[in-house]
């Protein structure tokens, strides 16, 4: 499977610039996908590769081929849909073996194609039914493999699972990883959805206001956030605001507030930067017997709790750091009630501060 690049694209509405000066490479056989909010890009640049919106400037190319005024059916390029949009009338092989019999495939090769599609995303057996007669996970994979029994060079998913339940939804981002996995097809996703982005990718682009604020792998770019955007849309994350006290090496010591400091990664801070300290749940470790309070070296801090949520497996809480708040997540055994004062620590080797 060829590669995709895109150089300098831009697509303007107006004022406006949907996508501004956007360049990207997607390996070949990779799954990248393009994470941000409404009205981020992200979506735009997807048409752009597809060829339903014409860029204002800048190119797209599949491996050495520019495609940029290519019409969008002779790109190579499937395209998914987050509404399905399979033919009501026809079952699913005829809406599996319709765009290969426009390609005048012989009706064997179509019937040996449809059957290997069917078998890749498990409904064999399905064939005769018509789209209203499957679930909506099924429709889903119905319209996955119809792109995909055309061989596409690039394979285009535009938040192919917005329309299913939250469990089903969860179930289809690991299908979908696993049979991205066994077509091996370059694949561009677009959701604003960081969990299953985290999910299915290979890598995520971070999109904000048209363009990349961050690139990388899934783990690297909610560990080690590029900014206070790509931090607060990354899962949860509590900000503290302070200023750079001290650098020691690859830490830095944040002066906050009433005196508190913190100590987390230097991402090449100076003393008397104003920073943002990024905060997650999972960063906070409650000590139940007790600690040293405010010790920069250990994190180590009294907090008060503010709010207390039952959430199944775990208790959301809302902490008064010394007057920030921060959300932690405890034990549904140890239970605390608003009011109720305990030690709290965080590792300085997971505290992202970010520039200001």
């Amino acid at each position: 499977m060829p590669d995709l690049r895109l150089r300098s694209i831009v697509k303007k509405y107006g004022k406006l610039k949907a996508v501004d000066n956007l360049s990207l490479d997607v390996r070949e056989g990779e799954l990248l996908t393009l994470l941000g909010p409404s009205g981020c890009g992200k979506t735009t640049t997807l048409r752009s590769v597809s060829g339903f919106v014409t860029l204002t400037s800048g190119d797209i190319y599949i491996g050495e081929r520019k495609i940029t005024d290519i019409a969008p059916e002779k790109r190579g390029i499937g395209l998914v849909f987050q509404n399905y949009a399979l033919w009501p009338h026809m079952t699913v092989f005829q809406n599996l073996a319709f765009g290969l019999q426009i390609k005048k495939l012989p009706s064997d090769q179509i019937k040996k194609k449809v059957e290997q599609g069917l078998a890749l995303v498990k409904l064999e057996g399905l064939e005769s039914r018509y789209p209203r007669q499957l679930s909506g996970g099924q429709q889903q994979r119905v319209a996955l493999v119809r792109a995909l029994v055309l061989e596409p060079d690039i394979l285009l998913l535009d938040e192919p699972l917005s329309n299913l339940d939250a469990i089903l939804r969860e179930q289809m981002r690991f299908e979908i990883a696993q049979i991205h996995k066994e077509s091996k097809v370059t694949t561009i996703y677009v959701t604003h959805d960081q969990t299953e982005a985290m999910v299915i990718s290979d890598r995520i682009a971070v999109l904000e206001s048209g363009r990349i604020v961050q690139l990388g792998k899934p783990a690297e770019v909610y560990s080690r956030p590029a900014n206070r955007f790509v931090a607060g849309f990354m899962g949860t994350t509590s900000f503290i605001h302070g200023r750079v006290k001290e650098i020691r090496g690859k830490l830095a010591v944040v002066a906050v507030n009433k005196g508190i400091m913190i100590t987390g990664r230097n991402n090449s801070l100076e003393t008397g930067q104003e920073v943002d300290v990024a905060v997650r749940p999972e960063n906070i470790r409650f000590l139940w017997e007790g600690g040293q309070s405010n010790d920069s070296k250990k994190n180590t801090y009294e907090v008060r709790v503010t709010r207390a949520a039952y959430v199944g497996e775990l208790i959301d809480y809302q902490l008064d750091l010394a007057g920030s708040l921060i959300r932690g997540k405890g034990e549904v055994q140890k239970k605390l009630a608003p009011g109720d004062k305990i030690t709290i620590t965080l590792d300085p080797e997971q505290i992202s501060i970010l520039k200001g």
